[in-house]
């Protein structure tokens, strides 16, 4: 399984702490649902980037502080062999000046924030939406889920 952190930023840049909490809540995600060999990539990114993003893959002309690009649509890639290639599930990208100041407006650590992001992200790779109420509720609850049993929920702060 491979969790591939790029910071494309050079600032601010997060702390080691941070960036392990993030390969590690990533990996969390993956094992949970039974994608241990996938691979997924996690970019670090700065407002103009990501609103060129969201500008180009959503139409819509604003910064924002995640987008998730599938790669299989929800179809897992069949192993080829002997040397089999990882399944390639896609990327996350998070604004990293939009989750800092989402996480002060939101009174917590800014590692709590890119981590949530982070989640919220590679939900949306595995099949998660938040269209209908139902789906809102369900991917709520797995992401407090992951960030809880990463040390990282909203009472581990306090």
């Amino acid at each position: 399984m491979g969790v591939i952190i790029n910071q494309e930023i050079t600032e601010p840049k997060l702390n080691n702490e941070t960036l392990e909490a993030l390969a590690g809540v990533a990996r969390q995600v993956l094992k949970a649902h039974g994608r241990e060999e996938a691979e997924v990539g996690i970019t670090l990114t700065d407002e103009e980037t990501i609103q060129q993003l969201n500008r180009e893959w959503r139409g819509v002309d604003a910064p924002t502080d995640v987008l998730s690009f599938a790669l299989d649509e929800g179809e897992p890639m069949p192993p080829t062999g002997d040397d089999a290639f990882p399944e390639l599930l896609g990327d996350v990208v998070i604004c990293v000046p939009v989750a800092l100041r989402q996480a002060a407006e939101y009174g917590h650590s800014s590692t709590r924030e890119i981590l949530y992001l982070a989640v919220h992200g590679l939900l949306h790779l595995l099949g998660y939406d938040h269209q209908t109420a139902e789906e809102q509720t369900r991917m709520r609850q797995a992401e407090e889920k992951f960030l809880t049993e990463a040390g990282w929920g909203r009472r581990d702060e306090e």
